[in-house]
């Protein structure tokens, strides 16, 4: 336990369960959060998890095509069921569910949902993407971003951006030197 010496709150904090106690009134507390009296951010990292109908075609989407790599894998019947990839400073999540067929009936999968990756030179990943086979919309500037948007083979929406002072709409065929 640790010693706190703000007159409010009480006079221990309990390291292993994160919490102190303030004091409301007389020999009333309440228990707060104890990541709230810390500098250090709570929230960290978010990361997608997308449930896919084949993890073999999603791995050779985002491994083969996109670059990724696996950094964790759960495969309890031999088959990969769940599995991490990482490419840079971005994670996903994939998972394959056990009851295909109830998967299905659950209806379109990914509609709705898109993942923005902010990057350096979204045009960059755009030829690298094309040169391995990714089909992908056009290239074309919004909200002051270069935007290169594709759906995975599962319909999630991934959108990789970065920043440019290119006029807004511009189409990437329009201010390429690159196009024909």
């Amino acid at each position: 336990m640790a010693a706190i010496t703000h007159p409010d709150y009480a006079a221990l904090v309990d390291p292993l369960f994160r919490y102190a106690e303030k004091r409301v009134g007389e020999n009333v507390f309440i228990k707060l959060d104890y990541n709230y009296m810390s500098s250090t951010p709570n929230i960290r990292l978010t990361v997608p998890f997308f449930m896919v109908r084949d993890m073999e075609a999603s791995l050779e989407f985002y491994i083969g095509k996109l670059g990724f790599k696996m950094t964790h894998q759960w495969a309890p019947r031999e088959k990969i069921e769940w599995c991490s990839v990482e490419r840079d400073a971005a994670t996903l999540m994939l998972q394959e569910p056990r009851d295909s067929a109830k998967f299905d009936l659950e209806g379109e999968h990914g509609k709705g949902v898109s993942i923005c990756f902010q990057c350096a030179d979204a045009l960059a990943l755009y030829h690298e993407f094309m040169a391995k086979g990714v089909e992908i919309k056009e290239p074309f500037v919004g909200n002051n971003m270069w935007v290169v948007a594709f759906n995975d083979p599962n319909g999630y929406r991934l959108d990789f951006e970065s920043a440019t002072d290119v006029e807004e709409e511009t189409r990437y065929s329009e201010w390429s030197p690159l196009t024909p």
